[in-house]
């Protein structure tokens, strides 16, 4: 797989860095079953985007306000419910490596859900991030991408995303930003590059404060 050479890392937090599948799936089947859709068909399209915007997707007719209302709820139960909630290997050595490098977790959950599931997981919390609170749309639009190579202070062709999901993907792509996918949902999505798992990444830093990237 190529190299990559970047100055900065944007983050995507479940599915990236941390498993939380197990806790997802049990809180959308009930939203799904709740609403008399398939939850099947439902798990299909949560990943990657704010809980508003799923419900968005998935009942179009159905007042936004509504949606905002169900997603606070959804938010609290899933910030309790950390049954299951484990890193993605090789992501506690990953961000031991990305100590005192430009980096920052871009993602859909709230700042306390964020702080739950990480913690939960036992990874470090970057000290930079964007969280749903900080940005008016969810991915795949570009803005929480976007936000975040601001805040770290580079131009987004300078940024390397690692992503789980379609939406995130879409996100980092439309941010103009070069993409890791991580996992299996990755790999149909056409990502810059493709793992499995953050074992196979290694993190070198360069002479000119550039991160080189490569994968075994």
């Amino acid at each position: 797989m190529p190299a990559l050479t970047t100055r900065a890392l944007l983050l995507d937090m479940d599915g990236t860095l941390v498993n939380s599948d197990a806790v997802v799936e049990r809180c959308w089947r009930r939203w799904a079953e709740r609403h008399g859709l398939d939850p099947d068909e439902a798990l299909k399209v949560v990943h990657g985007r704010q809980g508003y915007a799923t419900m968005a997707a998935l009942l179009p007719d159905r007042p936004m306000e509504q949606n905002h209302a169900d997603n606070r709820v959804m938010l609290a139960e899933e910030t309790a419910d950390l049954d299951g909630v484990v890193p993605v290997p090789g992501a506690p050595a990953f961000m031991a490596a990305l100590v005192g490098l430009p980096h920052a977790l871009v993602t859909s959950a709230d700042e306390k859900l964020a702080q739950a599931r990480m913690g939960a997981a036992g990874l470090r919390m970057p000290v930079t991030r964007v969280t749903a609170e900080l940005v008016g749309a969810s991915k795949p639009d570009p803005e929480g991408f976007l936000k975040g190579a601001a805040e770290l202070g580079f131009d987004p062709a300078d940024c390397v995303v690692f992503e789980d999901s379609e939406a995130g993907i879409r996100a980092g792509r439309a941010a103009g930003m070069r993409v890791v996918g991580v996992g299996p949902r990755a790999a149909a999505f056409a990502p810059d590059v493709h793992v499995q798992d953050l074992t196979t990444v290694r993190l070198t830093p360069l002479q000119d404060g550039s991160l080189s990237l490569t994968f075994a």
